[in-house]
């Protein structure tokens, strides 16, 4: 005959074990389910990052193209390029000094290579090189 207390020992320790295993069984579910949520959550931060990193690459390349313009660093000047486009206008220095607020002195020296525009009289070649001749000698003599 066996012991009583084995049995009932043993007894408890199935029905321990079988209560544990529906406690574990809930648990790994509830594991299974925190896990999908944070691999998703992973992946929204990923593609989150993702946006933010080409956001800033917008905005900061935004940002250099507005203070390139800004400046004007971007036009070059080339004394050559000045006297050329004063040729093909047929204009003097003097006419060519008029037309962008400037003396025929200070078109000369530039076409020299003496001196350069600074970034605002830059800006006025870049307006005058647009025009055409008729245009020109309509602002010169108006």
């Amino acid at each position: 005959m066996t012991n009583i207390a084995s049995v009932l020992k043993s007894e408890i320790s199935r029905i321990a074990r079988k209560e544990i295993r529906a406690e574990i069984d809930g648990l790994k579910k509830a594991n299974a389910q925190c896990r999908t949520a944070i691999a998703q959550l992973r992946r929204q931060v990923s593609e989150l990052d993702k946006k933010l990193k080409q956001a800033g690459r917008v905005a900061q390349a935004s940002s250099r193209a507005a203070e390139r313009q800004a400046s004007d660093t971007s036009r070059r000047f080339s004394a050559a390029r000045l006297a050329a486009h004063r040729a093909k206008l047929g204009l003097s220095a003097a006419a060519y000094g008029k037309l962008v607020g400037m003396s025929g002195a200070t078109i000369y020296l530039w076409e020299q290579g003496k001196s350069r525009p600074n970034a605002e009289q830059l800006l006025r070649l870049v307006e005058a090189r647009s025009l055409s001749r008729s245009t020109a000698l309509q602002k010169i003599a108006g």
